[in-house]
C-alpha cells in the first residue's frame, strides 16, 4: 500500500519534469538548414545557400509567372467551348491526358531501368 501511494505522489513529478526537460533538451541543438531546392537555387543571387527577401519576392513573382502561364496553355488547350474556364468535361480531359503522360513517363523510366539492369548483368 506504501508503495502504491508513493508511487502516485512521486509519478505526476517525474512525468513534469520529462516534459520540461524534453523540449529544453532539444532547443540547445542547432537547427539544421535545409538545403536549397534546385528550383530556389535559381533565385539565389548571392549564393549564399539562402534567400534573402527580395530572392525571396523573385522566387514569388517567378512562380506567379509560371501559374499564369501554365493556366493559358491549359485554356488554349482544353477549354473546348472557349468561355475562359474549365467545366467538368475538360478537367477531365486534362485529367486524363495527365494520368496519360505520367503513365508514359513511368514506362520509360522502367523501360530505362531494366536495361540498365539487363546489361550489368
Amino acid at each position: 500500500m506504501k508503495t502504491i501511494r508513493t508511487t502516485l505522489i512521486i509519478a505526476p513529478g517525474l512525468l513534469a519534469l520529462a516534459l520540461l526537460a524534453g523540449p529544453a533538451a532539444r532547443a540547445e541543438e542547432p537547427a539544421k538548414e535545409k538545403p536549397l531546392t534546385k528550383n530556389q537555387q535559381q533565385y539565389d543571387a548571392d549564393h549564399d545557400g539562402k534567400l534573402n527577401d527580395e530572392e525571396k519576392a523573385a522566387a514569388k513573382a517567378g512562380a506567379a509567372a509560371k501559374a499564369k502561364h501554365t493556366r493559358e496553355e491549359n485554356l488554349a488547350k482544353y477549354d473546348a467551348n472557349h468561355d475562359g474556364k474549365l467545366d467538368d468535361t475538360e478537367k477531365a480531359k486534362k485529367t486524363a491526358d495527365e494520368q496519360e503522360a505520367k503513365a508514359s513517363a513511368k514506362a520509360e523510366r522502367d523501360a530505362k531501368k531494366a536495361a540498365k539492369e539487363e546489361a550489368s548483368r
